[in-house]
């Protein structure tokens, strides 16, 4: 799974080669320790526009549905198992059309060892963006006005697979990692072929999980009102 990472830079440096169009007004600043339903940097292709607009925008992590009554559904949606997402009513409708690539320097995840979890920094060793397969949905508030912006609430969920490798000892689930090559067909929201695109990013994920380090990180990331850059800093086991 994936419940807390870290996005170290912004703009230009966070999306790396994925080319953005359009950057939002209103970006997260750096976080050490992002939880769900904090607000993140995303990106996504707008099919408002021909072509469509590649965009970097603010979004809360948890994806809420545009059926939702209210967006506490999404504090439990934060992460989406890639073998069941066709089927699931949750996320079927944005695989199909609102899929997006979440940027980030790195992510955390806890190792059982002896009764004791452990946490681990996991990040590519180049120090390259590591981009996750994402899904997005727009929620419309009926409580606020329809000419306040705050009117729409973008949402998004981080999908996972079986981990594999060194990744496979500290847990059993990782998330989709995107090579940036494979990052335009996932995120094109003209294409037909859905399925055919999620199973290839499934497929195609180990061969970034390989490419990644890790090392043991101090028990302070537990908390999520810690944010500070010592928190990807190694520490002994």
């Amino acid at each position: 799974m994936c419940g807390r990472f870290v996005v170290a830079q912004v703009g230009s440096e966070l999306v790396g080669v994925l080319r953005v169009d359009l950057e939002g007004d209103d970006l997260p600043e750096p976080s050490y320790n992002i939880a769900p339903t904090a607000r993140v940097a995303i990106v996504l292709d707008s099919a408002k526009t021909e072509p469509p607009t590649r965009r970097l925008e603010a979004a809360r992590w948890g994806l809420v549905p545009s059926w939702a009554k209210d967006p506490s559904v999404g504090s439990r949606a934060f992460n989406a198992r890639s073998e069941e997402v066709e089927d699931k009513p949750m996320f079927r409708n944005a695989l199909i059309k609102r899929r997006a690539v979440v940027p980030a320097t790195g992510y955390y995840e806890w190792k059982l060892v002896d009764g004791e979890k452990i946490p681990h920094y996991i990040h590519p060793a180049d120090g390259s963006p590591l981009y996750f397969a994402g899904l997005y949905e727009w929620w419309k508030n009926p409580a606020v006005a329809d000419d306040d912006p705050a009117r729409w609430l973008l949402s998004f969920t981080i999908l996972t697979r079986d981990s594999i490798g060194d990744l496979g000892s500290i847990h059993d689930r990782m998330p989709l990692f995107l090579d940036p090559d494979f990052a335009d067909a996932w995120l094109d929201p003209t294409t037909d072929n859905v399925g055919d695109i999620l199973d290839a990013a499934i497929d195609a994920a180990p061969d970034v999980a390989r490419s990644l380090d890790n090392h043991v990180v101090s028990k302070a990331v537990g908390n999520v009102r810690n944010d500070a850059p010592e928190l990807i800093e190694p520490v002994d086991a």
